[in-house]
């Protein structure tokens, strides 16, 4: 016995309405709840030294920066500020000394590139023995 004799075959058909309905309430439930972090600059506190000035030593060389790059050794001016021509001033400053101390005097608005060719300089001349500078706050 056949009883769908009148009926026709119709195909299943998948409806994504509701599924694209779901999945917009799961996007914006997303959104709503997800908490954004915010990267703000890296802030930077240098510190300060607080203690008492030592006697300075005959074994020092004081290598002052200034902000506008200007680098002299032992108080004396150099012309140029690349790594050689310091490198050659701080053995003519440490003389008979074996192994002086380099003393870095920066100043707060030097560029951090001056510092290190100072260091890089002092590591050319065979000087490991390095300082810096700071002052009291006031």
């Amino acid at each position: 016995m056949n009883f769908q004799r009148g009926r026709s075959n119709d195909e299943p058909e998948i409806n994504l309405i509701p599924l694209i309905d779901v999945l917009l309430v799961i996007i914006i439930f997303l959104m709503l709840t997800t908490t954004y972090a915010k990267f703000s600059g890296l802030e930077i506190n240098l510190p300060t030294a607080d203690a008492s000035k030592q006697d300075e030593q005959p074994n020092e060389i004081n290598v002052a920066v200034a902000s506008s790059g200007q680098v002299l050794v032992n108080q004396a001016p150099l012309v140029t500020a690349d790594v050689k021509s310091i490198s050659d001033a701080l053995r003519r400053a440490a003389g008979e000394n074996k192994e002086p101390i380099i003393v870095i005097n920066a100043d707060a608005k030097a560029t951090h590139q001056s510092v290190v060719d100072i260091m890089q300089a002092a590591q050319l001349a065979g000087y490991p023995h390095i300082s810096f500078a700071t002052q009291a706050p006031k």
